[in-house]
């Protein structure tokens, strides 16, 4: 490529011969990069290169830590599940979505017992009616195969971290809160 349009900090931009491009890059201890080989004719930059590969590994690097991960905890029922079981799954479930976890809650049926669709549907329906103050339905219940399958999502501004935070939030026992006892003397009676 005999000329190239240069770009670049401290450098006034225009079409220079691709030696000069050079050169210059050479007097100021830069590299000349090709930013826009397609152009016409084409663009090059210069600039620290090995400087500019940091920044951007770097700049990814911080766009990934940012980004949330969403984990998704699973719940199973079965199409006659008894209230005990039920209330407890519900509590872990509350717990879940507490947290900031989706919650894929399913029916599993076995066997014959797919005939009691209906009584899997209402079990979803009422899980989620259960959790609507920490959750939002994303899919309703679907037949899947042998599964009847539903989505919960958190609700935003109710998530917070598990045990960590709830063990600092209780009070630390001072003078003031802690009650004197008095002591048992029933050895010397």
């Amino acid at each position: 490529m005999p000329e190239v349009r240069l770009v670049g900090d401290n450098i006034e931009p225009g079409i220079f011969k691709t030696a000069d491009a050079m050169r210059l890059a050479d007097q100021f201890e830069l590299d000349l990069v090709e930013i826009s080989p397609n152009a016409e004719p084409p663009v090059c930059k210069i600039m620290d290169y090995k400087k500019f590969v940091y920044m951007q590994k770097k700049r990814d690097k911080e766009l990934k830590a940012k980004s949330t991960q969403i984990v998704v905890k699973e719940i199973r029922f079965g199409p006659q599940t008894d209230e005990h079981d039920y209330d407890f799954k519900r509590k872990n479930a509350e717990k879940f979505l507490k947290e900031g976890s989706k919650l894929k809650a399913f029916v599993f049926f076995k066997g014959r017992s797919i005939i009691y669709k209906e009584q899997g549907q209402i079990l979803l329906l009422r899980l989620a009616q259960d959790l609507e103050d920490h959750g939002k339905v994303e899919a309703l219940p679907v037949l899947e195969g042998k599964r009847m399958i539903m989505y919960i999502a958190p609700k935003k501004g109710k998530t917070s971290q598990p045990a960590q935070k709830a063990k600092d939030s209780q009070p630390r026992p001072t003078a003031k809160n802690v009650e004197a006892k008095p002591a048992d003397n029933n050895e010397n009676e």
